[in-house]
């Protein structure tokens, strides 16, 4: 799940710096292409993607909260579907810092899963409203014969929901006071088992560790 947010995080940098050193100095462009000289870019690369991170942060340097306070929010088990493995992980990249924690439940015949994860945003909480999920900035209402989408409130943030009928597969995704988020898929399910994984999870905690290693 964080890959498609980590995708597209990336291709909204290039096309910022790439607008931005166009709009500094239309000649670059061209230059660049006939001497073939992209050091400058390659050697700024890092430090670029740190200060866009952080000026969408107000300037403050954000520290994940621990995968394993993120893994203890995890449920045991979710109606008749056992917890079958759960892990956590931290990635640090380009002064990028990012938390998960995720976990498969599926019955005992293994017809039925669904997969729960918890990210923790970190230093680009500020850009998940038109970066890391689209739906945070538009209001989704659409349904077809096999299923439908949209977006919806829940516990005073902001979510999207999808289900197919026909493969009885779906999707939830929250995102927690602007920083994390909750996301839980399945298969072979109902959207309210869906829902109801959803339920478990303590948004209200999440929510109590929004300010948690923020830097100024």
């Amino acid at each position: 799940m964080i890959k498609g947010f980590l995708i597209t995080f990336l291709l909204s940098f290039l096309l910022i710096l790439g607008c931005g050193e166009n709009k500094q100095n239309p000649e670059n462009q061209t230059e660049n292409s006939e001497s073939g000289d992209n050091k400058g870019d390659l050697e700024n690369f890092a430090e670029n993607m740190k200060n866009l991170s952080e000026s969408f942060n107000e300037g403050k340097k954000v520290n994940p909260v621990d995968f394993r306070e993120l893994k203890s929010l995890l449920p045991e088990q979710i109606g008749n579907l056992k917890r079958k493995n759960a892990s956590g992980e931290k990635t640090s990249a380009m002064g990028i810092n990012i938390s998960k924690a995720e976990a498969d439940y599926s019955d005992e015949q293994g017809n039925k899963s669904i997969d729960v994860e918890i990210t923790d945003l970190g230093s680009v909480s500020g850009l998940t409203g038109f970066a890391a999920y689209g739906w945070y900035m538009a209001d989704i209402d659409k349904e077809t014969e096999n299923g439908y989408e949209r977006t919806f409130m829940y516990k005073g943030n902001k979510g999207y929901e999808k289900y197919n009928n026909d493969s009885q597969d779906g999707e939830i995704s929250v995102l927690v006071a602007k920083r994390f988020v909750a996301e839980i898929r399945g298969s072979n399910v109902s959207m309210d088992e869906l829902k109801a994984a959803l339920d478990m999870i303590d948004i209200g905690k999440l929510e109590g560790m929004k300010d948690f290693g923020v830097e100024k």
